[in-house]
């Protein structure tokens, strides 16, 4: 089963990594109307909650740089960043790294972990093992992935 799991997760993943290659990073900051935030966080987003649904949550390090949190966690947006976000490049890197570490860690036989404290996210949805969580991220990999791709629509449109 965890062979399954990783296929899945390298192609989600996978997605994730083919759409940053094709969207201009000129265009990544721009927020059309309707929307709340702009490409480069969503693609930020990401990568900082999978890292936290997989890493953070046990309690383990979170091996993203620091500032991500403030850039990318949930309910930030763009117009309250303070500092430089990370570049396309930067961000490529991160969720390539970030691949090869969780399959490392699935590996390990993790998944059945129960988390330290359960963790109820915005919508609402309790997760009491890391599996629970993981697998959750890529529903929420996904839901960002349309989201950027409504955003690009929208831009190029104009």
């Amino acid at each position: 089963m965890e062979q399954t799991i990783i296929h899945h997760m390298e192609t989600v993943r996978g997605i994730t990594e083919q759409t940053i290659k094709k969207i201009p990073e000129e265009i990544s900051d721009i927020i059309p109307k309707g929307f709340n935030n702009n490409i480069r966080w969503n693609f930020g987003h990401i990568a900082f909650v999978q890292e936290k649904l997989v890493f953070g949550l046990l309690g383990e390090e979170m091996s993203i740089p620091k500032n991500y949190e403030q850039f990318f966690a949930a309910g930030t947006k763009p117009a309250e960043w303070e500092g430089t976000p990370p570049s396309f490049a930067e961000l490529a890197v991160i969720l390539t790294e970030q691949k090869a570490r969780i399959k490392d860690f699935i590996i390990k036989g993790r998944l059945h972990e129960k988390l330290p404290n359960p963790f109820t996210n915005r919508g609402g949805i309790t997760f009491y093992t890391v599996g629970e969580a993981f697998l959750f991220s890529f529903y929420h990999e996904a839901l960002h992935i349309e989201t950027i791709k409504r955003l690009y629509r929208s831009i190029s449109s104009k």
